[in-house]
């Protein structure tokens, strides 16, 4: 519990350094925008390539073509979200370390990163989507190893795209680079993953009641609430795909440097990496 509270400690200071820098909050809702981009002709695709049985009232069964689509899908979502963390990586980066960051620095330096950032988002998602369909076909004991595993994945793989923005690392240097910095800290790091897990739940549960109370008006009522659910979910979801960002870059430049960034100084950051 200690951790997980130094964890609340951490995202405060990090959002003490994101309030320097409020328009960094525009990199995921164009982070969204993309994906939208992306998503809607795809279902379009997906719907025109799907085959259905020929007797009335069959199952719809997938076809190759709606099965490449999917794979597609996922690949370009993978990219979009690689690229703009690592813009929002960039930005935090440029305030901890003196600069004065802008979304348009920010962009331009994920770009200038680009031969780092799409093979790992590639990397990431064919993990990903393994692991999905061994979980699939698994069950009981077998889901739940596949789980653990996905799990660490993720822990293992937290700073992969602070090192290939802040120290141009490629995909594979960037895995092994995270891989060496997390083997003896993978419990500080887990416990800062599920401390801003619960940040984001505990800003979500307010509007939870007023979706509810204003729902059981129904009618005008229930139409706002779900439209202030809504919006307030997606602040919530914005400010903590920032705060994360914010948050991996203060880690990675402790780790590789082992004194705190401007904005964390004195702060509990070390105790995210305490070695045993």
């Amino acid at each position: 519990m200690g951790r997980i509270s130094n964890t609340f400690q951490l995202a405060k200071l990090s959002w003490g350094v994101l309030k320097k820098d409020r328009e960094l909050l525009a990199l995921p809702v164009l982070s969204f925008l993309v994906s939208a981009a992306l998503l809607i002709p795809l279902v379009f695709v997906a719907f025109a390539t799907a085959s259905t049985g020929s007797a009335a009232g069959e199952e719809t069964t997938a076809s190759p073509a709606m099965a490449l689509v999917g794979i597609v899908g996922a690949l370009g979502l993978s990219v979009i979200s690689v690229f703009f963390n690592g813009a929002l990586v960039a930005g935090a980066h440029e305030r901890l370390t003196g600069g004065d960051p802008t979304v348009g620095s920010a962009i331009r330096k994920a770009f200038s990163r680009i031969s780092g950032l799409v093979p790992w988002a590639i990397l990431t998602a064919t993990v990903g989507m393994i692991l999905r369909a061994l979980r699939d076909r698994a069950g009981g004991l077998s889901n739940f190893v596949l789980g653990i595993i996905g799990m660490a994945w993720e822990v293992a793989t937290f700073l992969v795209v602070p090192a290939i923005m802040i120290d141009d690392k490629g995909a594979w240097d960037g895995l092994k680079k995270s891989g060496a910095l997390l083997k003896s800290t993978w419990g500080e790091n887990l416990a800062a993953r599920v401390g801003f897990g619960l940040l984001g739940f505990v800003a979500i549960l307010p509007v939870i009641l007023v979706v509810a109370v204003l729902g059981s008006l129904g009618g005008a009522g229930l139409i706002l609430g779900i439209i202030i659910g809504v919006a307030w979910v997606g602040l919530v979801v914005v400010v903590m795909t920032a705060l994360n960002a914010v948050f991996q870059a203060a880690l990675y430049l402790y780790a590789t440097s082992g004194m705190a960034p401007s904005g964390f100084e004195g702060s509990t950051l070390g105790e995210s990496f305490s070695r045993r």
